[in-house]
């Protein structure tokens, strides 16, 4: 899986068009080494890499607003179009795919409308 850093972005601009799936995340966290080990094989109708925090100091943190990680950004040339912050009982993945409620992965039906939108 692709790993990106701060020197991949300008800001919150992302420097690449298409569609891709981002989660920022850091080795140090456990829900991340989780949750990025279903991200890892999850069969997902766009590309995905990980926004990698693990050095508390990356801009990441501040550009994003990162107050938690995992954080999930769904961009579209290079724009985020769709945000989901921190693990849900049920992750955005599993809802995505179906196992599960997505109301279960903390999302509601607005979130879901606006996340197939943006795909």
């Amino acid at each position: 899986m692709e790993r990106l850093t701060a020197a991949d972005f300008d800001g919150t601009t992302l420097s690449r068009d298409g569609t891709l799936a981002v989660t920022f995340s850091a080795k140090w966290c456990p829900y991340c080494r989780e949750f990025m080990a279903e991200f890892k094989t999850a069969e997902l109708s766009v590309e995905k890499a990980m926004g990698d925090v693990t050095d508390e100091e990356s801009a990441l943190w501040d550009d994003f607003e990162l107050d938690v990680v995992p954080t999930m950004v769904l961009f579209r040339d290079g724009e985020a179009v769709w945000r989901r912050d921190g693990r849900r009982k049920v992750g955005p993945i599993a809802a995505l795919r179906g196992r599960g409620s997505w109301r279960n992965a903390g999302l509601n039906a607005a979130d879901i409308d606006a996340l197939r939108a943006a795909l």
